[in-house]
């Protein structure tokens, strides 16, 4: 059934529009739609712990750009797993009907992902760029290179968050709001490497909730 830009799906769940082509539209056209609607959605999302680097002259600026490169850039792999999945849903049943336990263990997933060594190196990168500026005292090629890099450590540090929006709802008001709020903290925070385990221990606890419902 068809309703309000979703399909209620085998297993009860709802797939989102957001994955197919609009009616005249092609994949293409839909794939930059949707990479448009990830660029806004992202620096919406990374603004409120990327504010306090931005406010530091032209070459941050720079920076700043090349950043948004790298979270734009990481919505066209988002979009092409999205939509093959989209597709595998629609056409075997048996997958469909295995979403809601799978939405659970990505979850699960993502928290434990929170807890890793790596998730911590990446995270510490992307503190001390908080702590002591985006840009580094060189010119606008250099400052680009310097956000590209941080760009790369901040879209591995949000991994899990992101995984975690995917399976609530990309275009989910609240569950933006709740991952804005982990991001913020884990960055600007004082002990924002507790709180990102803090956040990963939360995430375990509703991922094992979500399978035990769907099993």
């Amino acid at each position: 059934m068809w309703d309000m830009g979703e399909i209620t799906m085998p297993g009860g769940w709802a797939l989102s529009m957001l994955w197919f082509p609009m009616c005249g539209q092609t994949w293409a056209g839909a794939a930059a739609s949707f990479i448009g609607m990830w660029a806004v959605m992202m620096v919406a999302m990374i603004l409120p712990s990327w504010a306090p680097m931005l406010w530091r002259g032209e070459v941050a600026a720079w920076a700043g750009a090349g950043y948004a490169f790298v979270l734009t850039m990481l919505g066209v792999p988002v979009f092409a797993l999205g939509a093959a999945f989209a597709q595998a849903v629609l056409q075997m049943p048996a997958v469909a009907h295995a979403v809601p336990v799978s939405l659970g263990i990505v979850v699960l997933l993502a928290g434990a992902y929170q807890l890793t060594p790596w998730k911590a190196h990446h995270l510490a990168c992307c503190r001390q760029a908080a702590a002591q500026g985006l840009a580094p005292p060189a010119g606008a090629r250099a400052a680009w290179r310097r956000g590209v890099r941080l760009g790369l450590h901040c879209s591995h540090s949000c991994a899990g968050l992101t995984a975690m929006l995917l399976v609530m709802g990309v275009m989910d008001l609240g569950a933006m709001a709740l991952i804005t709020a982990a991001i913020t903290a884990e960055r600007l925070a004082p002990a924002g490497e507790r709180v990102a385990r803090a956040v990963g221990v939360a995430s375990i606890g509703t991922g094992l909730l979500l399978i035990a419902r769907a099993a």
